[in-house]
């Protein structure tokens, strides 16, 4: 029975420690911290020679797009580490040359040959609208990067990606 009492009394005890301070005393003044004033219920954006209507927080527009992209953006790398990953540049636009002019087409599997042939390690692929984009470890950190289309390849060097890896999300 003492148990049961228990099971019981548990959730009103909670009940009432979770309400404590909620009560107000009828006849008290307002806390100091109390503002009169309504808070913004609506984000707007801002317009040069427009006021914003009452109840809304301006932004600046521009900028929240600036920041909803900074996770594609590539750290910088070091002189000499991006002078070391540029000596792969030749080799990969070469082996991934070959592989655009082959006949039969090239495939992603193709492609991460290719590049594994020429000397990157940790590589990455996603096929597109008919071409294959590629970011693989580049020897001094960083990433070699680029795509492979039926008209021309890219191969890029630079920093890893602010949210991790060579190759952007989709």
């Amino acid at each position: 029975m003492a148990v049961r009492r228990l099971v019981l009394l548990a959730p009103l005890l909670a009940l009432l420690t979770l309400t404590a301070g909620c009560a107000t005393v009828v006849g008290a003044s307002p806390s100091p911290s109390a503002s009169a004033s309504p808070s913004p219920t609506a984000a707007c954006p801002e317009q040069e020679g427009v006021d914003l209507p009452e109840g809304c927080a301006g932004y600046d527009p521009d900028a929240a797009m600036a920041l909803n992209d900074l996770y594609r953006q590539r750290l910088e790398l070091s002189a000499d580490a991006q002078a070391e990953n540029e000596r792969l540049i030749a080799p990969v636009t070469a082996a991934l040359e070959a592989l655009r002019t082959a006949d039969g087409g090239f495939t992603e599997e193709g492609v991460r040959a290719a590049l594994a042939d020429a000397g990157v390690t940790a590589i990455q692929t996603r096929t597109g609208a008919g071409d294959v984009l590629f970011g693989a470890a580049g020897p001094a950190g960083g990433c070699v990067y680029g795509a492979l289309e039926a008209e021309r390849v890219t191969v890029e060097v630079g920093g890893i990606i602010m949210d991790g890896g060579c190759l952007p999300a989709q």
